[in-house]
């Protein structure tokens, strides 16, 4: 067994094609990675986490830019197995701050073929936090499976979960995202919530108090709320709620900015921060990473956002 890992992230990876024209008119696209538990486990990596990923790649001719950069970053792809599906992609066209035009290619891709057999138990056991999200719940029935499996496993030994309904209606429906979070509920310690979206139809709550509250009857330990109409987080812990302001309303792309705030927020967690203490940092990362086009390309590094976090506490 190696050495023990922060974070545990379970998810999909997807192939990223950006352009700041618009999509009809652009003649060149970038080529990066993405995904949502991807961009959450890269944002951890990238402020301090050991941190590893399970998941599929496909077999074509996308698989070694996915696993070369992955490992260039320090991601444990141990867990990652090859499959005969292809890989997914995304096209994201960002020609001004208020236009955004996004195409997904994610049927029978190889994420899709997760299953109970690709959790390995022991590298459960030998981490701090698992992370999933609703969107990997979405893939297939078996990655669902997976996914619930996996984080059984994890609460039956002690080791701490994460999730993040990320409900979006272009993947899914709210009934399967609300499917998928009584499924796996009862076994989250962590979870991440949009009012916006995920709460107003999976809970059918819109008042923060209400939210956390019933979450924690629930059983639910830390709550993060992330309110755009606020502008800000509500943070529910040992029975008090605590609002933090967005660090940056400044936005060029908020792609991914909720993963990256996740990430964020899971290393401080697991690096000795309070709960109200990882908002404020995770703010940080989601707000400088919307500074920047691209889902994970964006994510900023370890150096500017402890800098950042000291200076505005001290």
């Amino acid at each position: 067994m190696g050495e023990k890992l922060d974070i545990v992230a379970i998810g999909e990876s997807l192939v990223e094609l950006s352009t700041n024209a618009k999509m009809a008119s652009a003649g060149c696209l970038y080529k990066y990675y993405g995904g949502d538990a991807l961009a959450a486990a890269t944002a951890a990596l990238r402020m301090g986490s050991k941190v590893g990923f399970i998941t599929r790649v496909g077999n074509d001719p996308f698989k070694d830019f996915l696993l070369d950069s992955w490992q260039s970053e320090g991601l444990d792809t141990s867990q990652v197995k090859l499959s005969n599906e292809p890989n997914g992609m995304y096209i994201i066209a960002r020609p001004t701050l208020d236009e955004k035009e996004i195409v997904y290619y994610r049927k029978k891709i190889a994420p899709s073929k997760l299953s109970i057999d690709d959790i390995d138990l022991e590298y459960i056991k030998n981490s701090s936090v698992l992370y999933a999200s609703g969107i990997t719940q979405s893939l297939s029935p078996s990655a669902n499976e997976a996914v619930e499996y996996a984080f059984k496993t994890a609460k039956e030994n002690g080791v701490m979960t994460a999730y993040d309904p990320n409900y979006y209606s272009a993947i899914t429906t709210a009934d399967e995202a609300k499917e998928n979070f009584t499924r796996i509920s009862s076994y989250v310690d962590i979870l991440f919530m949009s009012t916006k979206h995920d709460a107003i139809n999976i809970l059918e709550l819109d008042s923060p108090e209400n939210i956390i509250k019933k979450l924690w009857d629930m059983g639910i330990q830390i709550v993060v709320l992330k309110s755009s109409d606020n502008q800000g987080y509500y943070t529910g812990y040992n029975g008090n709620i605590v609002f933090t302001d967005f660090y940056t309303t400044e936005y060029v792309d908020t792609t991914c900015s909720g993963d990256a705030f996740n990430g964020g927020f899971l290393h401080a967690v697991t690096h000795g921060f309070t709960p109200f203490e990882a908002v404020k940092f995770a703010s940080i990362v989601a707000g400088l990473q919307a500074k920047g086009i691209g889902a994970i390309k964006s994510i900023p590094y370890k150096e500017e956002v402890y800098s950042i976090y000291r200076g505005n506490n001290g």
